[in-house]
């Protein structure tokens, strides 16, 4: 995630201004091999929800529920919100600097707390309601900074943090063997397809995104370093990826980020606004809903 209060704030603001400046987005891969920058077909991106009050209202992360409900989280309202599919605010949930929120295999919602630095002295950790009572309760807790997180096949909740990912079990419980090989700084966003982690790092460097088998987090292999510029680092948030391992990347400086690592290319489909989150529409293949620093939520239509 990305906070008013940010460390290295030198860099990403040169790059913010770059991206203001009308510098040409790019994005380059970092395989031992040179890797080959695609012209992308540009997507198109319309309102799906208004912004409030900027700031306030920023929308640090996005998820549907089982009924095909939206659900933000408004970082500095300390509180998630539910949309209706015509955009209609529907309900409001007391969550401390919410992040990420994920519909677990049990229906019940999922989300991270405590995205903030204050977690160095008040943990953060997960809440889970149902979407249809929503009054939420810890389900794990104790780490710092938290801000992803994904599910993989057998239930297992993986939630990046600013100090590496978490692996915590079905019944709440850390896997801490697990957790200690996954100590990768600056994690922040996370998806898991099949048997492997993609993991977004803002660490050194920034803008990097990895790979690493589930059964093995030690052994990692860099995918892209996203960049907004030659030489000039961007800032990776939040993804998804398709069903043909096709990433989609939000960045600081406002790319959404088409990353293949079958074919190594990478380019920027879409540069507006910085965006924080992104999810796949339910039952729609070509379309995306992306959050924003200013709270609009996008509905970006992908190219063909």
């Amino acid at each position: 995630m990305r906070k008013l209060y940010r460390p290295n704030v030198g860099v990403w603001a040169v790059a913010f201004a770059l991206s203001c400046a009308g510098v040409d987005a790019s994005a380059a891969m970092a395989e031992p091999e040179p890797g080959t920058v695609a012209a992308c077909a540009s997507a198109k991106a319309t309102t799906a929800v208004p912004a409030g009050l900027p700031v306030l209202d920023w929308s640090e992360n996005i998820g549907y529920d089982a009924q095909g409900n939206l659900w933000v989280s408004r970082l500095y309202r300390n509180e998630v919100q539910r949309y209706d599919s015509a955009g209609r605010l529907t309900a409001t949930v007391p969550i401390e600097f919410p992040g990420a929120i994920r519909l677990g295999p049990d229906g019940l919602l999922y989300v991270v707390f405590g995205d903030s630095p204050t977690s160095v002295v008040r943990p953060g950790g997960v809440m889970r309601f149902d979407p249809d009572d929503p009054r939420p309760a810890v389900f794990a807790s104790g780490f710092t900074m938290p801000n992803g997180a994904a599910f993989d096949a057998r239930g297992n909740l993986y939630v990046a943090s600013g100090v590496g990912v978490v692996r915590i079990r079905p019944d709440g419980g850390v896997d801490a063997d697990w957790t200690t090989r996954a100590n990768y700084t600056g994690a922040n966003g996370i998806v898991v397809r099949d048997n492997s982690i993609y993991l977004s790092m803002n660490g050194n460097p920034l803008g990097r995104i990895v790979r690493f088998p589930i059964d093995d987090p030690a052994r990692v292999v860099v995918i892209a370093d996203l960049t907004v510029a030659p030489g000039m680092p961007d800032f990776v948030d939040d993804f998804v990826i398709d069903d043909a391992g096709v990433l989609y990347a939000t960045t600081l400086t406002g790319q959404l980020v088409r990353v293949d690592p079958a074919a190594n290319t990478a380019c920027a489909v879409l540069t507006g606004e910085p965006m924080t989150s992104v999810v796949a529409v339910p039952g729609r293949s070509d379309e995306l809903l992306a959050g924003t620093e200013s709270g609009t939520i996008l509905r970006i239509r992908l190219p063909h």
